[in-house]
């Protein structure tokens, strides 16, 4: 993840691969400087990771719409996985990835029990 710094006219550009964003008041002082160097990295840190966390709920929600479980039951551990990562780098609050880890579960259970019952 890199980011560049491009001071012009007036404006500093921090822009990265995925995103380009302009601020129109230059800072003051150089720890101001600093401090949007690391917010930027740190914004783009965690939206990297909101996402990875995204898409591994997605994962496991279009593998459990197929019925297929035991790809599920997998895409439901790597989910599982990407939350509690999410919640060791401090990105989302580990109530609020408790809370989605137990309605993926309980949607994964709910899938297993109607197949089950259709068996």
């Amino acid at each position: 993840m890199q980011l560049h710094f491009k001071e012009t006219r007036g404006k500093i550009v921090v822009s990265s691969q995925q995103v380009s964003k302009e601020v129109n008041a230059l800072p003051n002082t150089k720890q101001a400087v600093k401090r949007m160097r690391v917010t930027a990295k740190r914004t783009a840190r965690n939206r990297h990771v909101k996402s990875t966390v995204k898409t591994s709920i997605r994962r496991f929600r279009d593998t459990l719409a197929e019925g297929n479980l035991e790809q599920a039951a997998a895409r439901l551990q790597t989910a599982i996985k990407t939350l509690d990562k999410a919640v060791s780098k401090g990105v989302i609050h580990k109530n609020a990835a408790a809370r989605k880890k137990s309605r993926l579960t309980k949607h994964f259970n709910k899938a297993a029990a109607f197949q089950a019952a259709a068996e």
